[in-house]
């Protein structure tokens, strides 16, 4: 028997992953990041931002060759760490940025081949086409399982009645996947083009995400024809649920990460008594914490989404990451206002913008699905 200690799993990327990491990590530094503090302010998007997206190829790269896509293998893990990469610039500009991406993700994972030769060529060009999916619903006590927003079937199709809320992208998106409770049937998602009639969006303000143009969506006997209901009726609630929480998790690993990377030095370099405060063993330990707290939540987000890249599954491993996850975050984030002091409540530091944006973590759901 070898002596040789053999590594119970391989963390290291692969060569691809690598690349594209490097290439997410510059794009938040140079794009997202100085741009997120004036967006916040301002409460809008920057102009132009999502154009310059496109670039990446994010909701291009697993279409299939054969629709004009790159034909890439869809690996969840590989978009764990797009998204983690693209959080750490800014967490709502990289929910925008990656709402198309997570349509496309849906469309493939669930949808049927005529839907899949309908839309996902349009991903295909070198624009931005604003994509979404809607689940949350307007009411504290929300439950994926249990939907307010109604589908009957009729003789033309199907007529869809309820809201949602928190809707990315809601105010210009231009297809939506919409969740509603399909009578007699169960929960079902409908393909939603364009405005259609009955239909009303109403822009959202929250005290995170100010970047995100987060929009309620109201559907008034909104008329759908049958070719909409996605899947043909065959819609895994559940596995949509596990792999959108796979992306909240890494959205707010790459948030937290950020927090880390400047309250480290920050606490290195403030001076307090003659000495940097790190010194003090209280902040010295705070600042460990956050470091062992998410790389826990980095690990259980990878494990997450490596058994779902293997077909294994993964429900109750995506399940308790979001729970993990939406706790820790928010520690994380607290103990990075407190490291700051006073400083912590200024706006011209960052991670009062971290603190308000990462709130959103507990309660997200449906949004980037990997």
């Amino acid at each position: 028997m070898s002596n040789t200690a053999q590594p119970l799993f391989d963390l290291t990327p692969t060569d691809e992953q690598r690349m594209n990491r490097d290439t997410m990590q510059r794009f938040a530094a140079a794009e997202m990041r100085a741009q997120a503090k004036i967006a916040d302010e301002a409460d809008t998007t920057p102009e132009d931002f999502y154009a310059r997206t496109a670039t990446l190829g994010l909701a291009l790269l697993p279409i299939p060759e054969a629709l004009g896509g790159a034909g890439m293998r869809h690996s969840p893990t590989s978009n764990a760490l797009i998204m983690e990469d693209l959080a750490h610039g800014d967490l709502g500009l990289a929910l925008g940025a990656l709402s198309p991406m997570a349509f496309v993700n849906t469309l493939l994972d669930q949808g049927t081949d005529a839907q899949r030769e309908m839309y996902l060529p349009r991903f295909c060009n070198e624009e931005f086409v604003a994509a979404t999916t809607a689940l949350l619903e307007p009411r504290a006590t929300f439950e994926p399982t249990q939907l307010a927003t109604r589908a009957t079937a009729n003789s033309d199709g199907f007529t869809l009645s309820g809201t949602k809320t928190m809707v990315p992208l809601g105010l210009d998106a231009q297809l939506v996947i919409v969740v509603a409770e399909l009578q007699d049937h169960g929960p079902a998602a409908f393909l939603i083009e364009g405005t259609p009639q009955g239909m009303q969006r109403e822009p959202e303000s929250h005290m995170g995400l100010r970047t995100l143009q987060l929009a309620t969506l109201v559907f008034e006997e909104v008329q759908v024809p049958t070719t909409a209901l996605l899947g043909g009726g065959d819609f895994n609630l559940r596995r949509f649920l596990d792999l959108s929480r796979i992306g909240i998790c890494a959205l707010a690993v790459g948030a937290c990460q950020a927090i880390l990377d400047y309250v480290t030095p920050y606490v290195n370099e403030r001076q307090a008594f003659g000495e940097p405060i790190s010194h003090r063993q209280s902040v010295a330990f705070m600042v460990a914490d956050i470091a062992i707290e998410l790389e826990a939540m980095r690990l259980m987000t990878w494990r997450a989404a490596s058994r779902a890249e293997q077909g294994l599954d993964f429900h109750e491993q995506s399940y308790l990451a979001k729970l993990f996850c939406a706790e820790h975050a928010m520690k994380i984030a607290t103990d990075g206002v407190q490291l700051l002091g006073g400083h912590g409540f200024c706006r011209e530091h960052p991670v009062e913008m971290w603190y308000r944006n990462l709130r959103a973590i507990a309660i997200l759901d449906g949004v980037a699905s990997v």
